[in-house]
């Protein structure tokens, strides 16, 4: 593990990887969501490295330029679960710390729950276990996702996201703080990664059974939730205890929306950091 990568394959696809920090620091893989890029990380990975970690941040499939497939089905979560897999064999590394926000939180659960003897600590933020947050979809969850059902439609999310992202302040009233608002409507739209983003949505009608039954985690696992989640909500959250046999810490951040990485990058490295060391 002594050269840094900016690059991985699995299959076909070639995915980008932001490697920074110590070389020799315990390797911790960061997965953003949607929609997000690996430089969503870049004020929490900064952090990391004060601490003497290497964070390794790659675009996901749909992101990542020559990693597009534009069938639905490519974007199943055991498809997703494969590349992160193939990025801890590139790194060449027996264990890693695993990190994800939104989607990327989700794919980090499915990773740690079918592959625990290479994940050394899990650390998530926003994303409760797929489970609790399909037992919390009659509490009001679903409520809160209808977003993801609108998604699957035909050509109108390209569409309306474009159109929003494009237009002054689309991404402030999201919810993002700066500089992450000015540069959406570049880094997903503009660089082609919308329809491949989207596609994580519409992936879903084609999960099979191994994709839907994401076990339970046996790996210390810390998972950070912010009181003010748009998307997320409180009764998933307080469930997502029940699906960690491990050493487990519930974090709450108040006052904050969504997007913790962008927001309060401090407090998620904060929690990265003591769940490495612990």
């Amino acid at each position: 593990m002594t050269d840094r990568i900016t690059e991985f394959a699995n299959g076909p696809y070639v995915f980008d990887v932001i490697d920074d920090g110590p070389i020799d620091g315990p390797p911790v893989i960061l997965l953003h969501g949607f929609p997000q890029r690996a430089t969503v990380w870049e004020g929490v990975a900064s952090r990391l490295h004060d601490n003497g970690l290497r964070t390794l941040a790659p675009d996901l499939r749909g992101y990542s330029p020559r990693a597009r497939p534009p069938a639905r089905r490519d974007y199943r979560m055991s498809e997703i679960v494969a590349d992160v897999v193939a990025l801890i064999d590139t790194l060449g590394a027996d264990t890693v710390d695993l990190v994800g926000h939104d989607w990327g939180g989700a794919a980090a659960w499915a990773v740690a729950a079918g592959h625990p003897q290479r994940i050394a600590t899990l650390t998530v933020a926003s994303m409760p276990h797929p489970a609790a947050f399909v037992r919390a979809m009659p509490r009001g969850q679903v409520l809160r996702s209808w977003y993801m059902a609108a998604f699957n439609l035909p050509k109108l999310p390209e569409w309306f996201l474009s159109k929003l992202f494009r237009s002054p302040g689309g991404g402030a009233r999201m919810g993002l703080p700066e500089p992450f608002a000015s540069r959406l409507y570049s880094d997903i739209v503009a660089s082609g990664a919308l329809p491949g983003a989207l596609n994580w949505y519409r992936g879903i009608p084609f999960w099979g059974r191994a994709d839907r039954r994401i076990g339970r985690v046996r790996v210390p696992t810390t998972y950070v939730w912010s009181d003010g989640d748009f998307a997320l909500g409180r009764v998933a959250a307080e469930m997502t205890s029940s699906y960690v046999d491990a050493p487990y810490e519930f974090r709450i951040i108040h006052d904050v929306d969504h997007w913790l990485p962008e927001a309060r990058p401090a407090e998620v490295a904060a929690a990265i950091v003591d769940r490495v060391g612990a």
